[in-house]
């Protein structure tokens, strides 16, 4: 959809803005036609329009409204994210081609080399190139945190997920040899998880607690393996926020838990009070002698045993000193 006929809809939109029926057909058409770009949604500020009935009285108005609003800017970001990873990817290549330029040089001075070792004419060995960017290592001077890095934490532009992001991102680069944009992919999937299960907006406490748990447990210290599983993507973000936090817990901490609730189930069976069952005693209620019973001191040391029992064909119980 082009902008001329963005703005036309837009027009129709304020004009119709007391007709529910009216304003959700256009929101339709708006949703179905327009594919977002950052300089249609500035040239036509569709996006500040729409983001005004967020505020309808019909609940079905700004259900469509949110998602609307929510599927845009995912895919301006997806869009910006792309970018990144392409002039990422560039500069990479530039790299690959200067290393290349060098090793010809002395490949060049020394015929009796073997030409297998040497990269192809692309920048990159036989091997697949996205393996081994994942393996190439990054190295820096200063320590690695998003401003170190030169790394854009602002995604969405709401600032608590924003700021959630860079928190996560700083978390998983530091002492990381993972390059940058590897970390910010691995952070801004983790919170779009975090945000997909607790929405920012409608449920914004649990998505904090949620933050504080996955965050804590990154930043552990008794938990040093973690973010490198993070990064090396053996724990999936999917996984990480929908897991039980017990889950992330490291090997010796798991293994004295379970050696913990282990102990406290025998003591537990251990401290269970044995029941013996005599004839000695006549239930009240149906006079039979098929009685349990156990003993405890319920008093000072100096006065007797209580005597509890229970009658084992009626059910009935009684106590006695």
């Amino acid at each position: 959809m082009e902008s001329k006929e963005v703005l036309s809809l837009i027009k129709n939109l304020e004009e119709s803005k007391t007709n529910n029926e009216t304003v959700l057909d256009i929101l339709k058409k708006l949703e179905k036609e327009v594919v977002p770009t950052e300089k249609l949604l500035r040239e036509t500020k569709v996006g500040v329009e729409v983001n005004k009935f967020k505020k309808s009285s019909n609940p079905e108005i700004v259900k469509l409204v949110r998602k609307i609003i929510s599927a845009w800017k995912d895919a301006i970001n997806k869009s910006k994210l792309k970018a990144r990873q392409q002039q990422a990817a560039a500069q990479d290549a530039a790299s690959g081609n200067s290393t290349n330029g060098s090793a010809h040089s002395d490949n060049k001075s020394d015929g009796n080399k073997d030409n297998s070792s040497l990269p192809s004419h692309n920048g990159t060995s036989d091997t697949d190139s996205s393996s081994v960017k994942k393996q190439s290592k990054f190295q820096s001077s200063k320590t690695r945190n998003a401003k170190n890095d030169g790394v854009n934490t602002i995604i969405y532009n709401i600032k608590l997920r924003d700021n959630v992001i860079k928190a996560l991102y700083d978390a998983l680069a530091k002492d990381s040899e993972h390059p940058p944009n590897h970390i910010l992919q691995i952070a801004i999937e983790v919170e779009k998880e975090m945000n997909k299960l607790n929405n920012v907006v409608s449920h914004e406490s649990q998505y904090k607690e949620k933050y504080r748990v996955i965050y804590s447990n990154i930043i552990s210290r008794n938990n040093p393996d973690l973010k490198v599983k993070i990064t090396n993507g053996d724990i999936t973000p999917h996984f990480l926020v929908t897991c039980d936090a017990k889950e992330l817990a490291p090997e010796s901490l798991k293994k004295a838990l379970e050696e913990i609730r282990e102990k406290n189930l025998f003591n537990a069976q251990g401290a269970t009070i044995e029941r013996s069952v005599t004839d000695r005693f006549q239930c009240g209620k149906c006079k039979e002698r098929k009685v349990s019973y156990y003993q405890l001191q319920t008093r000072s040391a100096d006065e007797p045993l209580t005597t509890f029992c229970t009658c084992e064909v009626c059910g009935n119980r009684w106590k006695f000193s």
